[in-house]
């Protein structure tokens, strides 16, 4: 019933991330904004199904990096696991995680991508990255885990991943033509505010669910991710009021939604302090990040994927090596471990392990997204024509209006 109900939760993020990004933008790509957000519904889980989960958690096949094809079309999944859940409903919790994780990429790419192109970038990249890190960190026999990283509910193999392959779409498509701050281009601040808050709802049900059973881990990653968020949140506002004197809705759902995306990789393994300060330091980072590379690279990530999904997920994997704590989960202190983080042990070994598996989810996503890019890029234009760009794509791609006068 918990892992049902977790399944249900982090479901309910995907609809909730395309209100989210849909709010943020002018109303004339409303709709394409939903549709890019939530085509991955319909193509990842058939893809997660056919051979995504087979991929990510079959027997291993080649030195831990990706599984066997054991699991092809679900083949193999009647029994039950070590917490007593069937199989089948552990694939549909982690069919959840590879949904979202396509979804944000979306975000840095809105108002003048190609849907069919946008689809076969998510297949493909859920194939050769997303199932690829799932099998390497979170596989029993996989080669990141093995070595003693820790990522609890997906910092590197749903945010960092993700991030950094909108920020290479961002590079390779190019920016809008009618590039405007998105403070300015929101259509419907309100619709996003309602986003955001039924995102973080499901955030719940992503973290604690996690734990794969009711037990203190749950209900610590359940408590710190609140805690977390709340503490993004109200430090971003806190900055707005300080260097702008204009504290914003929008700037404080950005705050909310760093503090959880700090906290996803370390949520089982800190405690609720270090909570506090791992949510408020994240959104610094975050913020300032998002200024550097709005103002000064002039880089058009449409929705901030990068900013805050990206630099937060590295931030959390970092704060991982930091916090991490045996009294939180003993996983953290067992035989074979790296030991707890730098602040609470003294010890750089599992903060240097991080910085590792960290660059290893960079390096694979970038790489491969530029390679699924440039390969797409020579069959067609990776962007709608620049008249359908400047009428909006809801009109001239999809025949529908989000709004009828």
């Amino acid at each position: 019933m918990f892992l049902m109900l977790c399944s249900l939760l982090v479901l309910l993020m995907t609809p909730s991330l395309a209100m989210f990004y849909a709010g943020m933008v002018k109303s004339k790509n409303t709709l394409n904004t939903i549709m890019n957000c939530f085509i991955g519904f319909g193509a990842i889980s058939l893809q997660w199904i056919v051979v995504g989960y087979s991929l990510s958690f079959g027997t291993d096949s080649w030195f831990g990096i990706v599984g066997s094809l054991e699991h092809l079309f679900v083949a193999n999944t009647t029994s039950v696991n070590e917490n007593g859940i069937p199989n089948i409903l552990f694939v549909i919790f982690q069919m959840m995680f590879a949904l979202i994780a396509t979804a944000i990429i979306t975000g840095s790419l809105v108002g003048r991508i190609k849907l069919g192109v946008l689809v076969v970038f998510l297949l493909l990249w859920s194939t050769f990255v997303y199932d690829v890190l799932a099998h390497m960190i979170w596989s029993e026999n996989g080669f990141l885990l093995a070595r003693g990283g820790l990522d609890f509910a997906g910092g590197g193999v749903v945010h960092i991943s993700s991030g950094v392959a909108g920020l290479v779409g961002v590079l390779i498509v190019g920016a809008r033509k009618e590039n405007i701050p998105y403070t300015q281009g929101a259509h419907s601040v309100p619709y996003a505010f309602l986003g955001a808050i039924l995102l973080f709802i499901g955030w719940l049900g992503f973290n604690s669910g996690s734990a794969g059973k009711v037990d203190s881990i749950a209900v610590n990653a359940f408590v710190v991710s609140i805690i977390s968020a709340a503490s993004g949140y109200f430090m971003w506002v806190l900055l707005e009021w300080v260097i702008h004197r204009r504290p914003t809705i929008l700037g404080s759902l950005s705050g909310l939604v760093a503090g959880l995306v700090s906290i996803t990789p370390c949520c089982g393994f800190v405690s609720v302090g270090s909570s506090v300060l791992i949510g408020a330091l994240g959104a610094c980072i975050c913020y300032f990040g998002l200024s550097f590379i709005k103002d000064k690279l002039k880089l058009d990530d449409s929705l901030d994927a990068f900013s805050l999904h990206g630099i937060g997920g590295i931030w959390g994997g970092i704060a991982t090596g930091l916090f991490a704590n045996g009294a939180v989960n003993p996983a953290v202190v067992a035989q074979g471990a790296l030991g707890e983080g730098l602040f609470i042990s003294g010890e750089f070994e599992l903060l240097i392990e991080q910085l590792y598996a960290i660059g290893i989810c960079i390096a694979l996503s970038a790489v491969v997204s530029y390679v699924i890019f440039k390969a797409i890029a020579f069959f067609t234009d990776l962007r709608v024509d620049e008249e359908v760009e400047k009428h909006g794509l809801d009109s001239r791609l999809h025949g529908e209006n989000a709004y009828n006068s």
